[in-house]
This record gives C-alpha cells, structure tokens and sequence, in this order.
C-alpha cells in the first residue's frame, strides 16, 4: 500500500502512538470547544460548504446513510434536516467527540434517527454493500492509511450508491493564496491560542492540509479504490473541496 505524506503528519511528533491513536487524544482534547472554533475561524462559512456537500446526495434519495469520522455529528444532523434518510450512523475514533455529540443529539431529539458511535474508518464494522450513502467531512486527512479508509468505505456501500467527502485544500488563486497562507500561519494561530485551544492542534490542521493529496491526485486515488463517475468542486477559491464517486 502506498505511502503518503499526508500519512506522516501528527498532532505530537514527540509523542510514541501511532496517528490513529494521536488524532483520537487530540480530539478528546479539544472536543468541548471544537464547534465554537470551526464557527469562529471560518467566520461560519463551514456551513454553507457542509450543506453544498449535502446538496450532492439529492438525487440519490439516500435511506440509509454512514457519516465516517463524524466527530460531534454536525453534517449527520445537516443531513438529517435536509435529506430526511430513515437513518443516519456516525462513526469517530474520538470519544470525547462522540460524548459531545450524543448530547446534542439529545437536546435536538434526534438519537432515533442519528446514531453515533465509536468506529475506525480503516475496520469500518458493518457488511458489505450495506449502506445507499457515506460522507466524510474533514476526516480523510486524519485517515492513518488514506488508500485503506477509501477501500473500506467502498465496500459498504452498495451498488450505486455515492460517497461525499469534504475536505480542505489549498488555493491557487494569487490573491486568495496569499490571503490564506498568511491566515492559517499567522492569523489562525493567534485567534486558536486566544480560545485557549491547543496549539499543537491548529498546527496539525495547518501541516495536515499541506501534505493532502489534494484535487486530480485524490480522485485518483478514489478510482483505484473502485469509485466511479468521480467528480470534485471546489468552493471558496479553492479553500475548500468537495469530492464525489459512485459505486458501480
């Protein structure tokens, strides 16, 4: 299985554990202050890309959807209130980001559509051809083997069903490329440590989005997993990315 460098990027480059076991300490870590931070530094535009996301399960009419690295289960609730499925499953590493998330769930009243629970995206616990849908937001790049989460996603779905991945990504645009390095290495930072958020946190995001196989290279990488009619949009100036494919 091929390596990345995306594969390499930590959270704590002293620390023994693996990534896995890293990203999973770092989201317990931030778990409580994670909605607050991802509404506050992308001045709430997140919403709308996460809804744009959405918006390319339309068609499909999902009933039965997976939300792979759900963390506090925002896009599982999005959907919900915007496709209507008979269910929706989310799994995290994080369990501190899954308590989190059960509580909203229980304060929108939602738990018996929207079941959250602890799941590795890699040994992804369900059969084969089981799921109409899988989304991931923000998650593949904290998959510990990008080539494998891939793979397992395809294999629950079933047979012309359709997986959505958003995730960030680099401009290219002059402007805006100037504009959001000097966001993500200054500004970003500043307003992260601010909030008293972990600092070695912003800092994985930041390496994490540079060492992504972003854009053509990641479709690629969907079709060798099995994916077809792939597809990517990308919004914002390129900030961020939606990626599409289907299962034949």
């Amino acid at each position: 299985m091929a390596k990345f460098a995306h594969d390499e990027v930590v959270p704590f480059r002293q620390s023994e554990l693996d990534k896995k076991e890293q990203v999973a300490q770092m989201f317990n870590t931030i778990a409580f202050r994670y909605d607050f931070l991802n509404r506050f530094l992308s001045a709430g535009i997140d919403k709308g890309w996460r809804k744009k996301a959405i918006n390319q399960l339309k068609d499909l009419n999902p009933k039965l959807i997976l939300d792979v690295a759900t963390g506090t289960g925002d896009v599982a609730i999005m959907t919900y209130n915007h496709l209507h499925p008979e269910k929706i499953i989310g799994i995290d590493i994080s369990e501190g980001m899954l308590e989190y998330g059960n509580k909203k769930l229980e304060n929108l009243h939602l738990n018996q559509v929207i079941e959250l629970q602890k799941g590795d995206s890699e040994t992804i616990q369900f059969a084969d051809e089981h799921f109409d849908a899988v989304t991931v937001a923000f998650g593949v790049r904290n998959f510990q083997h990008l080539e494998k989460g891939l793979a397992e996603m395809q294999r629950v779905l079933k047979s012309g069903g359709k997986l959505v991945v958003l995730e960030f990504s680099k401009p290219t645009f002059g402007p805006a490329q100037v504009f959001y390095k000097f966001y993500m290495n200054v500004i970003g930072p500043s307003i992260s440590k601010l909030f008293g958020s972990n600092k070695a946190a912003y800092q994985y995001l930041n390496d994490s989005v540079q060492a992504f196989p972003e854009g053509q290279t990641f479709l690629n990488l969907m079709n060798e997993a099995g994916f077809t009619q792939t597809y990517l949009k990308k919004l914002s100036l390129g900030i961020c990315t939606i990626y599409c494919g289907s299962k034949p």
